[in-house]
């Protein structure tokens, strides 16, 4: 039973993501006699670009490559972050925080919401937020590693990710990955040969004549899809009726504000703006729905609500939210992009790239080709796409918002059956069930339908079994063990200077 081992692997396209890909395959598979690993890319096609925030899950990236943090920190300008902040989502002037890690502490075998909904009965109105060490460390601006050797303090529960400029992640990446054996070949992709028989790509013809063969074909070439959607066919499914934006701008800016460790998410009349501070610069961007808004009157909203000097000229981007039927076919495993495009309102762009890579790895074909081993591969990524679709959805159908057409036509759009479930469950009950491993937590879907105005009815029984001096008390004590934990806590500058994580200037309003 011997199948000969696939080492030919060539990647279409570069940017932040074909060299995570590069990096991960260097590093976990590099060791095997002959392989190799080619990426072609293109210096005449740009990159998107412009997902600078991150979930936690890449701080496990980076340990899989082996990369020290701080240096990483250093080189991508990165900065730290604790959350999202949603500004405007329910209502003009309400705010609230996306945290991440956890929530209080689970009592009686029963999670903590359901004794936080029992202190509201008893007049305790502090919001969710305030039972959480992420969500208030950054609203104070501050932040540490976590400390699991401090089992007792909320500190030993702290989960952290990064906001980083993606071009020196790129830039960090290549170095990591060519030094690994990767092989860079510039030049833009013309011809794309095919067996005649099994409909497999054998090779690669570029701009310049040059002939690529490979074994294992990795597309990240964009929106267009080049080697899974062109020519191999697969179709796109189109997910706009639920995800309605098509448009986004982006643009740097001079640091300026508050610089929180927090990424920002702000709505508009047609979409929602975006602020991630760094080390050197804020990225901003504002994504919205063109059958709503035009360009112009976009770009304009953008401008007008920055926090320091323009640093580049607007960069505008055109999609369509949605995945495509297959993410692998034959010998093409579409990755990012190429596989399909969720926005950026949870930061999971990057993420969707990793997990693609951890998924492959685990399910790395031979020379055969497994059916087996495609279907899983196929299934688990549908299966990510839909749960973060369903997730990004919620933000839009639970809002009060009715001030434009745009917000009305989010508020009544028709849930998706898995998430209006959730949401009926949540309502009725306080319950929340994580599907299968999902990627956003049962605390995650706990901040945004509270955030979002969604409150439950009713809670589990067992929190009754406090009564209202013991369910006061001990909120009370995990309130002012979080607060009294965030005050020992350094800034974010200080923090950086302390561990060499800055680069040659550094602003204290980190």
């Amino acid at each position: 039973m011997k199948h000969k081992p696939i080492s030919k692997i060539v990647i279409v396209g570069g940017g932040t993501a074909g060299w995570m890909i590069a990096a991960a395959l260097s590093r976990v598979m590099g060791g095997i006699p002959g392989f190799s690993i080619q990426l072609v890319e293109s210096e005449a096609i740009g990159t998107v670009g412009v997902g600078e925030a991150t979930i936690p899950q890449i701080a496990g990236f980076n340990r899989l490559l082996g990369v020290d943090e701080m240096e990483f920190v250093r080189e991508t300008h990165a900065s730290y972050k604790l959350g999202i902040e949603f500004v405007d989502w329910v209502r003009e002037g309400h705010s609230y925080i996306h945290p991440f890690g956890s929530f209080g502490i689970d009592m009686l075998g029963v999670e903590f919401r359901h004794f936080w909904l029992r202190g509201h009965e008893f007049g305790a109105d502090d919001p969710i937020e305030s039972y959480s060490i992420a969500a208030m460390a950054a609203k104070a601006g501050r932040f540490d590693w976590p400390r699991p050797d401090r089992p007792r303090s909320p500190i030993s529960k702290l989960a952290y990710a990064f906001q980083f400029d993606t071009g020196r992640y790129a830039t960090f990446l290549r170095r990591f990955a060519e030094g690994a054996g990767v092989v860079r070949i510039e030049g833009q992709v013309v011809d794309i040969a095919q067996d005649s028989e099994s409909g497999f790509l054998t090779s690669l013809t570029l701009a310049n004549g040059k002939e690529i063969e490979g074994e294992l074909f990795i597309d990240w070439s964009g929106f267009r899809s080049l080697l899974l959607g062109q020519t191999l066919g697969v179709p796109f499914i189109d997910w706009s009726n639920w995800l309605p934006y098509d448009s986004a701008v982006a643009v740097p800016c001079a640091l300026g504000g508050r610089n929180e460790p927090l990424t920002r998410s702000t709505a508009r009349p047609a979409g929602w703006q975006w602020r991630i501070p760094l080390q050197h610069r804020i990225g901003n961007g504002h994504v919205f729905a063109s059958n709503y808004m035009d360009r112009e009157h976009a770009t304009s909203i953008l401008l007008e609500n920055l926090d320091g000097e323009m640093l580049a000229k607007p960069h505008h981007l055109t999609f369509t939210a949605g995945r495509r039927a297959l993410a692998w076919d034959k010998n093409v495993v579409a990755l990012g992009l190429s596989a399909g495009f969720l926005e950026p309102l949870e930061s999971t762009s990057i993420h969707l790239v990793q997990s693609g890579i951890a998924r492959l790895l685990t399910l790395f074909p031979d020379s055969d080709f497994s059916e087996l081993e495609t279907a899983r591969f196929n299934a688990e990524t549908e299966k990510e796409y839909r749960d973060i679709r369903d997730f990004l959805v919620l933000h839009y159908k639970a809002t009060e918002r009715d001030d434009t057409e745009f917000w009305r036509y989010c508020r009544n759009l028709e849930a998706p059956d898995g998430l209006a479930e959730k949401i009926a469950m949540f309502r009725s009950s306080g319950r929340i069930f994580r599907e299968e491993n999902e990627l956003f937590t049962e605390e995650s879907w706990l901040a945004v339908m509270l955030g979002q105005g969604i409150f439950p009815e009713r809670y589990h029984p067992t929190a009754r079994l406090l009564d209202e001096s013991e369910t006061l008390a001990r909120l009370q004590h995990i309130r002012e063990a979080i607060a009294g934990t965030v005050t020992q806590m350094p800034t974010q500058a200080q923090f950086l200077s302390r561990h060499g994580g800055t680069i040659a200037m550094h602003n204290e309003a980190l």
